[in-house]
């Protein structure tokens, strides 16, 4: 196979990417999916207009670290300039890629016509396309979804004049702005994209996959160039290494253990009170501790004491216990999916 490459970035035969996912892809969750095999991550969307306007919030989600490369830091906007001043403010912070998000299905970004509203005025969405490609050197891709609802998918289309708007990749979520995350993907629509013979950039799917064999099966199925994962790796990056190792063996890895789970979860808490400070670091990694131990039972207990402490020394102090007892219980664990 080829190398796939979004300009001049390579990111090997096939890729595996880590989804943008706003309060979830930070810098200490993205650390974790590169160690375990991601080849390329993406920062959480950030507002062009949040940007524009200097809110500190906004800012900081542009925090990126050489280790992460290659790495593309996600916008979303629907106003002109805004979208081109962004770009600027972007480039800035020197992104491998620069990614357009035209496929966020909630309202409060697709109904004032920014993320998956612009499917419903293409026109618009190549202009901003246009607008950005023109007002950066680096690669400028774009994440989208199949189209507004199921009667007017117009993925098929939006391709075509993404690639002539001179994006250089295309990551497609096989759902429509009105599914939302709900409903199978359906990546048939994927596969047309890459039957098209005019469309000559890479095309990455996403959508459901949520365990080694279904990325293989996928990966053959439908023809894709790489495959976006987004919520299969909240809680478990370990999902990179194993959909690698199957595709180079055809077996599964032995699920994480007990001792591998509390050490990530360990490891982003320090990575999270180190980027955020003591009060937003401990907050923001209390939606992480379920999915790191949910196969676990009884876990219920120690749950609501990491979800309810402010203390970080306690914090991994209860982590410390956690590991303690089912390494001594040796609870067997199942693979992700």
């Amino acid at each position: 196979m080829q190398m796939v490459k979004i300009g001049p970035v390579e990111l090997g035969e096939f890729p595996l990417l880590l989804a943008p996912m706003e309060d979830v892809s930070d810098p200490p969750f993205r650390k974790l999916c590169k160690e375990q095999g991601a080849d390329m991550v993406y920062t959480e969307f950030i507002s062009a207009d949040g940007l524009v306007h200097e809110a500190k919030n906004t800012f900081q989600k542009l925090d990126i670290f050489d280790y992460e490369r290659p790495i593309g830091i996600q916008y979303f906007g629907g106003q002109l300039d805004n979208m081109i001043e962004a770009a600027e403010i972007i480039e800035a912070k020197n992104p491998d890629v620069i990614d357009i998000n035209f496929g966020c299905p909630v309202a409060k970004v697709a109904c004032r016509l920014a993320g998956a509203g612009l499917l419903r005025d293409v026109p618009h969405m190549v202009r901003l396309t246009e607008a950005v490609v023109k007002s950066t050197k680096r690669p400028v891709t774009v994440k989208t979804r199949l189209g507004w609802d199921t009667g007017t998918i117009n993925i098929l289309e939006v391709a075509e004049r993404l690639q002539d708007a001179g994006i250089q990749a295309l990551t497609i979520h096989a759902r429509t702005r009105q599914q939302m995350y709900k409903g199978e993907a359906d990546w048939s629509w994927i596969a047309r994209v890459k039957d098209n013979p005019r469309i000559t950039i890479p095309v990455f799917g996403n959508g459901d996959i949520d365990h080694p064999a279904k990325a293989l099966d996928y990966r053959r199925r439908y023809g894709v160039d790489g495959i976006m994962i987004g919520r299969a790796s909240i809680g478990y990056p370990w999902i990179f290494r194993e959909i690698k190792h199957y595709f180079a063996t055809g077996e599964l890895l032995e699920a994480p253990t007990v001792q591998e789970r509390v050490a990530a979860a360990r490891q982003h808490l320090s990575d999270s009170l180190a980027w955020k400070g003591p009060k937003l670091g401990v907050l923001e990694m209390r939606r992480h501790y379920a999915p790191y131990f949910k196969d676990l039972p009884n876990i219920k207990q120690y749950r609501a004491r990491l979800v309810n402490e402010m203390e970080p020394a306690v914090l991994f102090a209860i982590l410390d216990e956690i590991e303690e007892t089912y390494t001594q219980a040796e609870f067997p664990l199942e693979i992700a999916g």
